[in-house]
């Protein structure tokens, strides 16, 4: 007798194993091996829009649409604009949720009632809608502002919980819940209580992470214990107790925390935004109580403010790759540190990509590093022999017909530091045998920096970071604000060195002392130039230059914007003669940066035209006698300017050095970064760097135009 085995109860059997065994059958899901991004980026118009980046690695993300807007949020939104986005993965697997704050800063941080609940199943077309609390429930009469919605799947329950932040008339800000609908649409229940700090401050910015059978949830508070603490329970609506201490590794104020679990089973990574710094810190954890800082290993090409991250499968990343990256992306996506990022230039209609590089890059074997997603290919692989001349590349990628681009590396040495920076000192140390240079730290709003780094270097072409030299936060009792513009000069005092450290700070002149040029430094503990001086009207105390005569070996401090003045320093050069006080402005073009220099029986006045956001900020020079004027303009004084076809602009506020035994001259400035400045507008005039090119005199001792260079200088040994 011949007994058919019956497959369907081996299937049941196999399939009963397989859970036994712990295998998610019914769950089993695509294994993510990627990360979306999602944010916005400022306080005013498109900055306060969802954006999306992407990354591999969870450590290295690329902005995709060119971080531009993904959704628009005049589209979605009462207010015209959104922020704090938090996205969810669906329990299905394949729909994902989005929340986001209705509201714009220009209106006030007291001025919105409002999110917005959004659903998508590809991560490309969301559906929303808006839900004003006030006017949805009546218990909210009082209700001032609704801040930074998240969302959560409620297992028990089997709805989704949105959770945020209120503040009501003059109680803190708490975190409250309630559930979405079934469509996400709407919200079903009034919203309750979930959560206050303990110390009774605001309490905002929630996330829950659930780890270990227990809810961890990260919030920000205000008042005692300021930042980012951490509450734990088994129940996910109540029971949260807080404990000790903070989790952020920073003194300085933050907001958004958002915690994700890293694809590779490494653990997980707390990122949050240091919103006074324009910047994210991310640390990573394994446990949700110790916490490292990994920043030196995380890359951006954007500036994101409160976010959250996302894993995401290889197929959804193609999706993304596909809507929202280009071939051009893909070429800009370079990881290499010889590359100075800020000064590609990538022409999509031409289809060419020039990358400068620093001094001593090996191009016969250079390597950019491209970022390679998914679904993405260059060819052929790298490394590539650029030592006889551009490269042809072909870049593949979902939804894109392959294209060739030809690349072309070159060591351009303009700018010098790479990164922004401004108002460039230099000096020559006697001490150190070595240039050491002194500029303003760019690329914050406004001019909002308010430290002073130094860099070293032997050739005018390689320069090391010698860190930060003069904290005004920390180290400066009488300014804390707008570190701008300094100068120096060593002297020999009692057979030592000395270097004296003039900076302006807060509209202010100070000066601080070191014993080496790298420092450290120390401020004096009061401001040397504090206000104006008789005679003089408008303009700022900013700007100083510090001269020392090599005839008399005499000091004098020259400072101004709108006008130039000078002062005989005295011998402990930290304080001016206040009789000598001078005003000189040698003309009407004369705005700022005053620099001094002797050659050949003639002192040397250059100084800065119009406004440092102008493009055609400039560099002027006079001639005189003395070193305190008057100041004869010889004819076509304007020196240093702009050059339209190399796509140099605003070039000015300079220093000038000579190299030591020779009459050989440089001129260091500053310029719009290039290639994208001048398309910033107005915040051009902070992002600036800086460049180093000859100073050329005729027979007669006139300064030569100089002509503005991407390849800039190097002195050989």
């Amino acid at each position: 007798m011949n007994i058919k085995p019956n497959f369907s109860c081996y299937k049941v059997l196999i399939f009963i194993l397989l859970l036994l065994t712990g295998w998610p059958v019914l769950a089993q899901k695509s294994k993510n091996t990627a990360y979306l991004f999602t944010y916005f980026t400022g306080n005013g118009g498109l900055e306060e829009s969802i954006r999306f980046a992407i990354s591999n690695d969870g450590y290295t993300y690329r902005a995709l649409n060119d971080d531009q807007p993904v959704i628009s949020s005049a589209a979605i939104s009462s207010t015209g604009g959104v922020r704090d986005p938090h996205i969810l993965r669906g329990a299905d697997g394949k729909t994902f949720y989005m929340v986001v704050t209705d509201m714009v800063a220009a209106k006030g941080w007291d001025s919105n009632r409002a999110m917005v609940l959004l659903k998508s199943s590809d991560l490309i077309n969301w559906s929303s809608s808006i839900v004003n609390i006030q006017k949805r429930f009546q218990a909210q009469e009082n209700l001032l502002r609704v801040w930074a919605p998240q969302t959560i799947y409620d297992e028990k329950a089997g709805k989704y919980m949105v959770y945020w932040s209120m503040k009501h008339g003059t109680d803190p800000d708490k975190i409250y819940w309630a559930y979405a609908n079934k469509d996400f649409t709407d919200l079903e229940t009034e919203p309750k209580q979930l959560f206050f700090s303990p110390t009774n401050g605001a309490c905002i910015d929630g996330d829950i992470i659930f780890d270990q059978g227990k809810y961890h949830l990260f919030f920000k508070t205000e008042g005692e214990g300021l930042g980012i603490r951490v509450a734990v329970s088994d129940q996910l609506k109540e029971g949260y107790v807080v404990r000790e201490g903070n989790v952020q590794q920073t003194k300085d104020p933050v907001e958004g925390a958002g915690v994700f679990k890293l694809n590779n089973g490494e653990g997980y990574i707390l990122m949050y935004d240091v919103y006074t710094k324009g910047r994210y810190q991310f640390t990573k954890t394994k446990d949700l109580k110790q916490f490292t800082v990994v920043d030196h290993e995380v890359k951006m090409n954007f500036h994101p403010r409160h976010g959250t991250v996302l894993p995401i499968t290889t197929q959804e990343a193609q999706v993304l790759l596909k809507k929202w990256y280009s071939p051009a992306n893909v070429l800009n996506s370079f990881r290499s540190a010889a590359i100075k990022k800020n000064n590609v230039v990538i022409d999509t209609t031409a289809s060419t990509v020039y990358l400068p590089v620093k001094q001593g890059t090996a191009l016969k074997s250079f390597d950019p590093g491209f970022l390679i997603f998914p679904g993405l290919e260059v060819s052929p692989k790298a490394p590539y022999d650029f030592s006889k001349g551009p490269v042809k590349l072909k870049v593949s990628l979902p939804g894109w017909k392959p294209k060739v681009y030809t690349v072309t590396l070159a060591e351009d040495l303009n700018p010098v530091l790479n990164g922004y920076y401004a108002d460039p000192e230099i000096l020559y140390s006697h001490k150190t045998g070595k240039y050491h240079l002194y500029p303003t730290s760019d690329g914050f709003t406004d001019w909002s920096g308010t430290y002073f780094k130094s860099f070293s270097s032997s050739d005018l072409a390689d320069w090391k970071d010698e860190g930060v030299i003069l904290d005004l936060q920390k180290e400066v009792s009488w300014a804390k604000k707008n570190a701008w513009a300094p100068t120096i000069s060593e002297k020999k005092v009692d057979g030592k060195y000395k270097y004296y450290y003039y900076f302006t700070a807060a509209q202010k002149i100070g000066v601080a002392v070191a014993d080496d040029p790298s420092g450290p430094f120390k401020d004096s503990g009061k401001a040397l130039i504090a206000g104006k001086h008789k005679g003089i009207k408008g303009g700022q105390e900013i700007d100083p230059d510090v001269f020392t005569d090599p005839q008399t070996g005499k000091s004098f401090l020259y400072w101004g914007n709108g006008y130039m003045a000078v002062a005989s320093l005295n011998e402990d050069m930290i304080s001016i003669d206040s009789s000598s006080v001078k005003v000189i402005t040698p003309d009407e073009t004369y705005r700022e940066g005053t620099e001094v220099f002797y050659r050949k029986g003639k002192y040397y006045f250059l100084w800065s035209q119009n406004d440092t956001r102008d493009a055609d900020y400039g560099v002027r020079y006079g001639i005189s006698d003395t070193p305190t004027g008057k100041i004869s303009l010889p004819e076509n004084n304007l020196i240093l300017s702009k050059d339209v076809k190399q796509g140099i602009y605003a070039t000015g506020h300079n220093s000038v050095i000579q190299v030591p035994g020779k009459d050989e001259w440089y001129i260091v400035y500053h310029r719009f970064s290039r290639p994208g400045g001048l398309a910033m507008g107005q915040s051009a005039g902070y992002h600036r760097e800086v460049c180093i090119d000859k100073l050329e005199f005729d027979a007669n001792g006139n300064i030569k135009v100089v002509q503005p260079t991407l390849k800039g200088v190097y002195l050989k040994n």
